[in-house]
């Protein structure tokens, strides 16, 4: 069994080839990912099997979703152990106004937010925007 068979299979996620390659295609980016990218990605395959394929991994906590503010939703890949919980696992995401990528920075953890009483989180999403390094030439 090869290595991302392995993954989904640990998030209860039958291996289909699809969903593989999926998953394949994803972990080659650095950068999230918008719904059209993956889809022209595979042009041979249904658009609903790509959608459903994403809406699978997310539910299943393999790629979490992100809103940019581009008016786009994007996906990226969970870090290894993440289960997307609300007051550990959530990291920062950069926006870059030039080559407008949006990069998951999961070292950079967002903090603990204590709402007021009755409030329930159901998600939470910080995105700095600006210039990323590639563009600032660091």
């Amino acid at each position: 069994m090869n290595e991302i068979e392995s993954k989904l299979k640990q998030k209860d996620v039958r291996p289909t080839a699809m969903r593989m390659l999926i998953y394949k295609f994803m972990a080659e980016k650095e950068a999230a990912q918008a719904l059209t990218d993956v889809e022209l990605a595979f042009t041979n395959a249904d658009r609903t099997t790509v959608y459903r394929t994403l809406k699978t991994f997310e539910e299943k906590g393999i790629v979490h979703q992100i809103d940019d503010g581009t008016g786009v939703l994007k996906y990226a890949l969970c870090e290894p152990g993440c289960r997307c919980d609300i007051d550990r696992d959530l990291h920062l995401h950069f926006h870059c106004n030039s080559c407008d990528k949006t990069i998951c920075l999961t070292e950079h953890k967002i903090p603990h937010i204590n709402l007021p009483q009755g409030f329930i989180a159901e998600d939470a999403n910080l995105v700095v925007k600006g210039i990323c390094d590639a563009c600032s030439s660091y």
